[in-house]
This record gives C-alpha cells, structure tokens and sequence, in this order.
C-alpha cells in the first residue's frame, strides 16, 4: 500500500506531457534585465504535441510566421529545435534545454542559450 501511494504522489508532480494550445508572450528576463512584452503587436506560438509555431500579430497587418520547430518535454525540461527562422538565426538546428514551468495559466520557459545567455520567458494561454 505505501508503494501505491510512493507511485501516485510522485507522478502527481510530473510536468504534463504537452504543451499544446496558443500561448501569449507576456515578457520576460534576459541576462536577468526586465524584457517586457512588445506594444504595439502581440507575440503567440502554437503547440501541437510535438512541433511549435511562432507569430507576431499586428493589427490592420497580416500575420507573420517568425519561428517554427519541434519541441519534446522530458521531466522539467522542454527540449526545442528551431527548424525555421524568419531572420538569420545562430540557433536553426540546434536543440535548446528550457527548465518549464507551469503557474496557473503561465508557461514559464528558462535557459542559457549556447551564446550564454540566459533568457527567461512568460507565456499565458490563450487557447
């Protein structure tokens, strides 16, 4: 019976296996400095169960794919790989390690990138 209970308490804890949905970028910290969310325009990305995509919205413009690429979580860990990039970009093809968070309705992403560094972003689910 305590090893049910050892079982059940531990998978309670476990990150959910998804992050399927829209998300909104409400800022974040980069190189721990306050990093705001844009004016003017809004940042969403899209989850299925294993690939991501990234827009920017501007009202009165059409909508813009910035960013594209497959995700997998493990643990507390999202493991990303950027497979499109609107603008040249270091990380194309190279999988970056975000500890992931949930509070609430916020998906709370942290790394240091592979130029060091370290970047810590909000998303609210908006869907």
């Amino acid at each position: 019976m305590l090893f049910v209970f050892l079982i059940l308490t531990l998978t309670s804890f476990q990150q959910q296996a998804t992050l399927k949905g829209t998300w909104e970028y409400r800022g974040g910290k980069f190189n721990n400095k306050v990093d705001p969310a844009p004016k003017g325009y809004v940042q969403q990305r899209k989850y299925t169960d294993t690939k991501f995509e990234a827009f920017v919205i501007e009202k009165g413009q059409k909508t813009q794919k910035y960013e594209a690429g497959e995700y997998a979580l493990k643990n507390d860990t999202c493991f990303e790989t950027q497979t499109y990039s609107l603008q040249p970009s270091k990380l194309k093809g190279i999988t970056v390690h975000f500890l992931y968070t949930m509070r609430q309705d916020t998906l709370v992403l942290k790394a240091k990138l592979p130029s060091g560094a370290v970047e810590e972003d909000y998303w609210k689910r908006v869907k």
